[in-house]
This record gives C-alpha cells, sequence and structure tokens, in this order.
C-alpha cells in the first residue's frame, strides 16, 4: 500500500522543480489525526491571532509554527507523512487568516456604536461567508500564480524547509518553538497579568507652549514580530515615528496649542488622536492607491491567465490528469460563489443595515444589492493583488490594510453619489453609508486575509506534492471551525480590555485597552467620508508624505535594491509607540543577527556559508514564532479570570507605590530577551 511506504525514500531537493512526493505517489493526506490535530490548531492559532490582532493591528502567518507543532505531534504516528504535515498546516493557517481578517474589521461596529456587543450568530455568518469567499477567489488564480516565476513565495519556502525536516525526522526545531513559547508567555504575564511589568514605557515633558519626548513599547510578541518581517519594514515605521512622534507632536503642540489635560504623557496622546493618526490614514491611503497601480498590469495578466486556462480545461484541449493538478471543479467554484451573494445580501439588508433606520425597502434592497454586488466583483479584484502581493513579498508584508482601505474609500464614494439624490440629512446619511461600507469590507477583508495565507499555502502543497482539491477541502473546513470560535473569542477579549476607546462597562483601565487600529482606521475612514469632518489638511500632509515616500522608495529599489515601504510609514505615524517601536526593536534585532553571521562565515566557502547561515535564520525564525504564539496566547488566557472578575487588575501583584519601577525594570527585561535571542540564534551547532 502507498500509505506504508516510508515518504523519506521519495524525498526530493527542495530546490528542484519537482515536488518533494512526484505526483505519481499516491500517500495518505486528509486522516483522522489529520482531522482532529487541525481542528485543535486552528482554534488555537484564531485565539493567538485575535488578541495580537487587536492589540497592534498585525497577525503573523500562523503556517510555520502549525507546520512545526503538527511535524512534532505526527512523528509520534508510524507511518505518518510530509502531505499530513501540509495538510494540518493549511487548515490551521486559517484560523489565524480569517481572524485577522474579521478583527482588522468587525471591531469597527463596535466603534461606531452600532453594535455593543459581537452577536454570535452574525459573527459566525460573515466569517462562514468571507472566509468561503477567499478560499473560491484563490482557485481560479492557482494556476496563473503558481507558473509565474517573477513570484518567490518567501514564506513558502521557509514552511517548505520545515515540511522537508520533518519528512526527514530532523529534530531540534519544535524545541526552539516549545522554548519560545514559554519564554514569549511568561514575560506576558507578568506584564499583563501581574502587572511587575509594563508593555510601555512614556517619557513627555513639556516647555511653555511645546511637548516633546518619546516611548517605548516592550511587548515580547511585537519585539519578536519585528524580527520577522525585518530591516526594510523596520526602518520604514522608524521613519514614520520620527515624522509623527518625535516631529509631529512637538510642531503641533506648538500649532495648536497644549491639550487640556494633566500630564505631559496624556497632552502626546491627544495629539495624536485628534491629529497625528489623520496623517497617518492620508499616508496609507495614498500607499494603497499607489500600490493598486503598480500591481495594476501583472494583476490583469494573471487574471487573463487564470480564465484561458479554465476556459482550456472545459474544452478539453488541456489536460488536468495529475494529481497535482488537480483542483475543486471550476464550475462548482463559480455556482458557489454565486450562490454566496444569496446570504450575503440577506445579511447586509438584515442584518448590517440596522432596522430601524428610516429608509424604504426598495432603497434599502438597492443598497444591498450594489453592496453584494461590490463584494463580488470588487473582493475578486481586490483578492487576485492580494493573491499576488502574497507570492511577491511574502504574506507577512502584504499590506492588507492598504487594500481594504482602498476598498473601503471607493464603495464610500460611490454611496456618496447615490445619496446625493435623497434628501436625508447628514446624519442619516453618515450612519447608513458607513454601516453598509463597513459591512461590506467584513466580508472582503476576510476574503482578502484567506486569499493572502492561501496562496502561500498553495504553493507549499505545489512544493511538497500535496493534491490541491484537498488542500482547497482543508481550507473550508478550517473556514468552518475558525468561524464558530471567533465571536466568542472577541467577545471575551472586549469584556476584559476594551476595544477601541469603547469600554463594556465603566473604570476600566485605558492602558489595557486593545486598540483595535485596523477597525479604527476603518470606522475613521468611512465616517469622516459621510460627515466631511475628516482632518483633510492632515491626510494631505500624510499624502505629501507619501509621495516623497514613494519617490524614495522607487530610488532606493532602483539604485540599491533595498526598499521604504510607504504603508508601514503610514502605519509607523498611526499606531501608537508601544505598539510601533518594539517592531522595531525586532526588526534592528534580526539586522544585527544578519550582520553578525556574515562575519562569523565570511572565510567560509560559498555552499558551506548559506547552509550555516540557513540554519541560524530558520533557529531565529522559529523562535520568534514561537515567542509570538506563547505571548499572544498568554494574553487570552488571562483575558479570562479578567472577564469573570470584571478588571484587567484581576491577577495585579505590584502595589501602586512601586509601578515606578515596572517600567525601568521591563526595559532591563527587554533588553535581557533581545540579547536571550542574539545567542541562541548565533549559537553553533
Amino acid at each position: 500500500m502507498a500509505g506504508n511506504d516510508q515518504p523519506s525514500n521519495k524525498v526530493t531537493e527542495l530546490n528542484s522543480d519537482q515536488p518533494i512526493i512526484p505526483a505519481h505517489v499516491s500517500l495518505p493526506e486528509i486522516t483522522l489525526r489529520v482531522m482532529v490535530l487541525g481542528v485543535i490548531l486552528t482554534v488555537v492559532l484564531a485565539a493567538a491571532n485575535a488578541f495580537l490582532g487587536l492589540k497592534v493591528g498585525v497577525t503573523v502567518s500562523a503556517s510555520i509554527p502549525a507546520a512545526v507543532i503538527s511535524m512534532g505531534v505526527l512523528r509520534f504516528f508510524r507511518h505518518s507523512n510530509i502531505l499530513e504535515n501540509n495538510m494540518v498546516q493549511i487548515m490551521a493557517s486559517v484560523g489565524e487568516a480569517l481572524t485577522a481578517g474579521i478583527a482588522f474589521i468587525l471591531p469597527a461596529l463596535i466603534i461606531l456604536h452600532v453594535w455593543d456587543r459581537f452577536n454570535y450568530w452574525q459573527t459566525v455568518i460573515t466569517s462562514l461567508l468571507g472566509g468561503g469567499l477567499g478560499v473560491l477567489f484563490t482557485i481560479p488564480l492557482r494556476r496563473a500564480l503558481l507558473q509565474d516565476k517573477t513570484l518567490r513565495y518567501p514564506e513558502a519556502i521557509a514552511i517548505g524547509n520545515v515540511l522537508k525536516a520533518s519528512a526527514k525526522r530532523e529534530e531540534g526545531d519544535l524545541h526552539q518553538l516549545v522554548i519560545g513559547g514559554a519564554i514569549g508567555g511568561v514575560i506576558a504575564l507578568f506584564q499583563s497579568g501581574f502587572q511587575i511589568l509594563t508593555d510601555t514605557f512614556q517619557y513627555w515633558v513639556r516647555s511653555s507652549n511645546i511637548i516633546f519626548g518619546f516611548g517605548l513599547g516592550l511587548s515580547p510578541a511585537l519585539i519578536a514580530a519585528g524580527y520577522i518581517v525585518g530591516i526594510n519594514v523596520a526602518l520604514s515605521l522608524l521613519a514614520g515615528i520620527a515624522i509623527g512622534w518625535l516631529a509631529g507632536v512637538p510642531i503641533l503642540s506648538w500649532a495648536y496649542g497644549l491639550p487640556d489635560a494633566e500630564t505631559a504623557n496624556q497632552m502626546a496622546m491627544l495629539i495624536w488622536r485628534a491629529h497625528i493618526r489623520y496623517m497617518g490614514v492620508g499616508t496609507m491611503l495614498i500607499g494603497g492607491l499607489w500600490t493598486l497601480g503598480t500591481l495594476f498590469k501583472p494583476v490583469i495578466n494573471s487574471m487573463v491567465m487564470s480564465f484561458t486556462a479554465v476556459k482550456q480545461i472545459r474544452l478539453g484541449q488541456q489536460s488536468d490528469s495529475l494529481r497535482t493538478e488537480r483542483d475543486i471543479p471550476i464550475h462548482y467554484v463559480f455556482i458557489s460563489a454565486l450562490l454566496l451573494m444569496i446570504p450575503i445580501f440577506l445579511l447586509i439588508a438584515y442584518s448590517i443595515i440596522p432596522s430601524g433606520m428610516n429608509i424604504t425597502s426598495n432603497f434599502r434592497y438597492f443598497l444591498s444589492g450594489f453592496a453584494t454586488l461590490y463584494i463580488l466583483v470588487g473582493g475578486f479584484a481586490f483578492c487576485s493583488i492580494m493573491a499576488y502581493f502574497a507570492g511577491l513579498i511574502g504574506s507577512t508584508n502584504s499590506p492588507v490594510s492598504g487594500l481594504l482601505v482602498s476598498a473601503l474609500l471607493i464603495i464610500c464614494l460611490i454611496f456618496m453619489a447615490f445619496f446625493s439624490f435623497t434628501d436625508w440629512d447628514s446624519q442619516t446619511k453618515e450612519m447608513i453609508g458607513s454601516v453598509v461600507a463597513i459591512g461590506s469590507m467584513v466580508v472582503i477583508g476576510a476574503a482578502l486575509s484567506i486569499s493572502n495565507d492561501t496562496m502561500q499555502d498553495l504553493k507549499v502543497g505545489q512544493i511538497v506534492g500535496s493534491t490541491p482539491w484537498k488542500q482547497q477541502v482543508m481550507l473550508i473546513m478550517g473556514v468552518v471551525v475558525s468561524s464558530f470560535v471567533i465571536p466568542p473569542i472577541l467577545q471575551l477579549l472586549y469584556n476584559a480590555y476594551g476595544i477601541g476607546g469603547v469600554f463594556p462597562r465603566p473604570d476600566m483601565n485605558p492602558a489595557q485597552m486593545l486598540a483595535a487600529p485596523q477597525a479604527g482606521l476603518m470606522a475613521t475612514v468611512a465616517k469622516g467620508v459621510f460627515s466631511h469632518q475628516l482632518e483633510w489638511h492632515m491626510i494631505g500632509i500624510g499624502a505629501l508624505i507619501a509621495v516623497v515616500c514613494i519617490v524614495i522608495d522607487e530610488f532606493l529599489k532602483k539604485q540599491f535594491g533595498t526598499r521604504l515601504p510607504v504603508l508601514a510609514v503610514g502605519l509607523g505615524i498611526y499606531l501608537p509607540l508601544d505598539s510601533s517601536v518594539p517592531c522595531v526593536i525586532g526588526g534592528v534585532l534580526a539586522y544585527i543577527v544578519q550582520n553578525r553571521l556574515g562575519q562569523l562565515y565570511s572565510h567560509r566557502g560559498q555552499v558551506d556559508t548559506e547552509v550555516k547561515m540557513n540554519t541560524h535564520r530558520h533557529r531565529g525564525l522559529l523562535l520568534c514564532c514561537g515567542i509570538v504564539a506563547g505571548a499572544s496566547l498568554m494574553g487570552v488566557l488571562i483575558a479570562i479570570p479578567f472577564a469573570i472578575q470584571q478588571s484587567s487588575d484581576a491577577l495585579r501583584l505590584m502595589p501602586d507605590k512601586y509601578m515606578s519601577f515596572a517600567g525601568i525594570l521591563s526595559i532591563i527585561v527587554t533588553f535581557v530577551l533581545c540579547a536571550w535571542i542574539y545567542r541562541v540564534v548565533l549559537k553553533r551547532n
């Protein structure tokens, strides 16, 4: 039987064009142990990334941790194989992706006070519809994008290495992930739980009419995330920090006067909320539009290739007999996508649009119908761009927020044109337009996030030799499992911390609040467009900053082969310092480690150098993935006693009179953490 063969005998070199498991070899892929392990990891990784997404507005791909964990568990089964590992990994990664798409946008309905809680069944249905569309949209794109040799799929290559290690029964990978998770979880417990440490340190002073100072973020999860995304994104964030905080706060405090607050720290935060974050919105808006413009031609070419391939298959002009090329039949995909439009229409008409809105039934159906059509056509276009971007620079660095802002701005402007023919008051236009636009973006956002991760997963399947239609079935199952666990996780976090400045009960600690920056951005843009109350002059300044960054980015790309991602600059302006600075710290640490590796192996031969350096890089990546997972999971776990006690101080041990020492102690712990990561990564085998 094929299932009893040892997979290691069929492993080929990863850099070969041939898959690790050839197309003529058939091994078990979807098994009972795969299903059980996939469900468990989907739930766990969805919970971890919900906290991270609401805290800082970014998530880290769960594919590598899922691959390593499945590798560690499945090796205890005698006849497990690399394709089973891939199926577990692809299902678990959906938990992270779908959670990101929902957590990035759905809290905007809380921020806009449309919802006062995360309604369970509405959230489940929204997740199912958006996640399902994301999977369906990537199926006709798979062949075209995976055959494009200009797309490198960096994270898929890394995952392929992890799965190759599992096929050869290599030791050590799981150990790094567990150690990192333990360290990240303990530090997070002492920060957010016991509050012996703090995850932020702010120092601002005021003169007669100017505020200046700085702040540090000390979150282990964000430091590790910064290490993963690397120096280019870190420097871009640092540029945004310098523009928005180091220069912006002093200049704006001088221009607008000091805000009414007791301390300089509070004044700085008020200036950021009132002015600076709108500058970040402007930078990200132009950055998103620029991204659309630069990717228009390659995306159109990819879409044409996809539909050409589909047509040839349907006419029988192209064979689709290889196991490694069998997708879910394309006519099922198209029929399923069209059928999903019916529940999407009903969701918008009867759930997203409040029942108490004073509009006619015909106009309610018209808005819902247009939003549904926009989700189908615009969603596919933006998912195509997102999938292309995943192959170009990796799913972690893909500008999900920029594409979402662009999609949101388009539908808001179209609705503004529709509303010009009505005699509604401005408040009614603002409410209806914002709610319908945000509701549409929740579905598109879920689809975008799924297409972002799915394309990496499909590339992994191509590398290892998985059957595409079985991968797609596992993706759909991951969407179903995630959809049912996301609502209670979001509600738990909301009850424990509050989200985006909205708290479920009075007297909660604002310092523990989950900022939900992506949802806040969506709410700000939608509400501002319809109310004409956006700080357009600050948005204009941000747009000008984006233009300058784009020029610099193009120059650096052509002359030096490096980048200054404009969306990362905008994110640095938009985010609070406790969210952006630790990412910079992690990125700089990754750069220092890379330089040191170059020095250590500069005297060795080319092949030996690359092999040894890749071993160190792989160790660092796994270690930081563990830190992210451990710290994020701890955030979810301690949310349980917070919700039970209805206080984020439920586990607090540090007395008030000693809180001034928490910042200093946290800086020391952060330095020790960075030194430990540096030492472990550079440790010779």
